[in-house]
């Protein structure tokens, strides 16, 4: 990709650019589809003024991608994977004050080899996007759970209750698996569930607790539903009903310091055999 002279740059009208600051100094251009896709590949490098201009910035960015027909999974993938090693995720499809605080349940999903799903979908990938979150949403709020961000082909979701997280996890797998997709695809979903007290801020969500819940889930498999003993210890016997926990062992998640008890949940409707999980 040819670098813009200065001369070049000066012609270039604000809207050129994804980011310009409050100084008037101006990033990431977007004028051309070669400079979107290095706009992408340098997005992380640029320091902003706040969050707040963070997110025009990122905004303006994949508009201009969807403008030049360039699918930019790498680049919402890395932005999902760099708010959760911060131990941080924003709540964007709830509002703030209905959340719950104190010891919380979360459970993660998201979509097993969506990026192949993607490819092979093409424009239809989005109605099956938007059936398996469909499906996922109403999970978690026939448990009375609520939904706190849903980006890409990942569901955040949080529980005053753990049995209930667990119940959402159940059923958005039951109902999932029962599913036909199109082409004779398998769109198959990993849930992640741990519990913790994390904390809630202005935004969302911040702590251990919120990148454990990630890591778990980035370890399943599609169709498989990953607790921590965290989660496990939480649900009351009386309340299981039917279900099961299958000892996992302890794992070393990416990211923690300690080794986590890692349980699979069991129940009529659910496969039970999966390959070891994915540790790195």
């Amino acid at each position: 990709m040819a670098r813009l002279t200065a001369k070049e740059r000066a012609k270039l009208p604000n809207s050129a650019f994804a980011y310009v600051d409050a100084h008037g100094r101006r990033r990431l251009p977007i004028n051309d589809e070669a400079h979107v896709r290095n706009a992408l590949s340098r997005f992380e490098q640029v320091r902003f003024e706040d969050d707040a201009a963070r997110e025009r910035a990122r905004r303006r960015l994949l508009n201009a991608a969807k403008k030049f027909g360039i699918v930019p999974v790498g680049f919402v993938t890395g932005q999902l994977e760099s708010e959760r090693l911060r131990g941080e995720v924003r709540a964007r499809s709830t509002d703030i004050a209905a959340l719950p605080t104190g010891f919380v349940t979360f459970l993660m999903t998201d979509i097993e080899g969506s990026t192949v799903l993607l490819r092979r979908l093409g424009d239809g990938y989005g109605d099956v996007l938007e059936r398996a979150r469909s499906i996922q949403r109403r999970a978690v709020s026939e448990a009375s759970g609520c939904e706190v961000d849903a980006r890409a082909d990942e569901l955040f979701a949080v529980f005053e209750d753990a049995a209930a997280a667990v119940r959402a996890a159940v059923d958005l797998q039951r109902v999932l698996a029962a599913q036909a997709w199109p082409d004779e695809t398998r769109v198959r979903v990993r849930a992640g569930i741990h519990s913790g007290r994390p904390k809630k801020t202005g935004t969302g969500y911040i702590g251990l607790a919120v990148h454990t819940a990630a890591r778990v889930c980035a370890v399943a498999h599609g169709g498989q539903v990953v607790v921590t003993d965290d989660a496990r210890s939480a649900v009351e016997p009386s309340a299981q009903n039917g279900l099961r926990f299958r000892p996992l062992g302890e794992h070393h998640l990416r990211g923690l310091a300690d080794p986590k008890a890692l349980f699979q949940v069991e129940a009529d409707g659910l496969p039970a055999d999966f390959p070891p999980l994915r540790i790195d």
